[in-house]
């Protein structure tokens, strides 16, 4: 905000934005929260977060108790919202639950925009069955994941568009599938490897149509990219094996390039098993090149952090923000996470969980607001430590954090 700026929040909105003080009368119900000329800007939006994954380990959520492994979930939800991070897109995992007691107050947290299960085919980036479940025969029992709501495996059209179709009635507001392999993939699902029909990513794209929303891809390699592209699919998660044919396509088409600074400072784990730093390598690699062709091609950019199974790195979301700052200025790396993104949520349509302009401070805007103790346009730096700077969280109107001077 501007200086010498006063906000009005009334309920769970900005009311009114002025630059003289705002006459509320003697009304009890205000809290008055003096700024002292400190920056007021829109909640953190991460476009690809997994409040379920983030920060437990993969041996965990092979072996522990459901009611654990959500337990965990809750804690680093309050731990995201903590760090800034108003809203986050869930791009797989089980987290209805965690979304509907966040809403309802139960436990605390950011908003949820939940993708549920995400949908692979067999041998996909999905598939993490044992081996001793294959072959499986028509109509035979869920794998674990599957029964857990991690993953969905579905081959052909008709099975992608079920399990579309059950994740919408979970309560998912946008699909994902995986359109090709990944650093996490299990043994022999090379990165290279497309997935997926384009016939069965169109039943995927027209299921999710039906109800209002989109189809959202992971996909590194440029075949599986221009493919989803054809079927419809309107988000590409990843995509660091880009080449300019591919970008210029996404632009053309309006397609959001959901791009993560996958980095090996950021994203390297000590765990990691080797077949996948092998293809950690290749992705940060393919990372610089994405972002200049993002911005050459003027592509639709989102951010997300796609931490997974390390509490560690969870920690550091924040972080990535200011990876950011070796492709972009600060201005443009706030406005990615913060309007942008909120554009982005809003492709989910009329079945949009939080219906309302999110990623800004106008008035009517939702009022997730944080207050920062310095001027991150001037220093991005600052939100990677929320806990010294973020003075003020505020999600949905309501204050979760206020450690101003007394």
């Amino acid at each position: 905000m501007s200086a010498s700026s006063h906000v009005l929040v009334r309920g769970n909105a900005v009311e009114r934005i002025s630059a003289a003080p705002i006459d509320v009368g003697a009304d009890p119900d205000i809290q008055r929260i003096e700024a002292g000329g400190r920056v007021l800007m829109p909640g953190l939006i991460d476009a690809h977060w997994h409040a379920y994954m983030a920060a437990t380990p993969q041996s965990f959520l092979m072996t522990a108790e459901p009611s654990y492994l959500t337990l965990l979930a809750a804690r680093q939800a309050e731990a995201t919202l903590m760090r800034g991070f108003t809203t986050i897109r869930d791009l797989g995992g089980p987290v209805f639950g965690l979304k509907r007691a966040i809403d309802e107050g139960v436990t605390i947290g950011p908003r949820i925009y939940p993708s549920g299960a995400f949908i692979s085919q067999t041998s996909g980036h999905g598939d993490f069955r044992f081996l001793f479940e294959l072959p499986r025969k028509p109509g035979g029992a869920l794998s674990y994941t599957e029964l857990q709501g991690v993953s969905a495996i579905a081959d052909s059209p008709d099975e992608v568009r079920l399990r579309v179709r059950e994740q919408l009635r979970l309560g998912a507001s946008q699909i994902k599938l995986m359109g090709g392999g990944g650093v996490s993939s299990p043994p022999h699902n090379p990165i290279e490897s497309t997935q997926y029909t384009e016939a069965e990513l169109r039943a995927a794209v027209e299921a999710a149509e039906n109800w209002g929303t989109y189809v959202t891809i992971h996909a590194y390699h440029p075949r599986s990219i221009q493919m989803a592209i054809r079927a419809g699919v309107k988000v590409i998660e990843h995509g660091q094996l880009a080449d300019e044919e591919t970008a210029r396509m996404m632009a053309e088409k309006g397609v959001w390039w959901s791009l993560q600074p996958l980095t090996y400072e950021t994203h390297m784990s000590a765990h990691m098993p080797a077949t996948s730093r092998q293809r950690a390598m290749q992705v940060f690699e393919g990372t610089d090149n994405a972002y200049r062709l993002a911005r050459k091609y003027n592509v639709r950019t989102a951010f997300g952090a796609d931490i997974l199974g390390d509490a560690e790195a969870a920690s550091r979301q924040g972080t990535a923000l200011v990876v950011l700052a070796k492709w972009y200025a600060p201005a443009e790396v706030l406005k990615m996470a913060t309007a942008d993104n909120g554009e982005l949520m809003a492709l989910s349509g009329f079945i949009n969980p939080y219906p309302g302009r999110l990623g800004i401070v106008e008035e009517g805007a939702l009022a997730d607001l944080l207050l920062v103790d310095g001027n991150p346009l001037e220093s991005l730096d600052l939100v990677a430590d929320p806990d010294k700077n973020f003075l003020v969280i505020m999600k949905d109107g309501k204050v979760y954090k206020n450690t101003l001077p007394k």
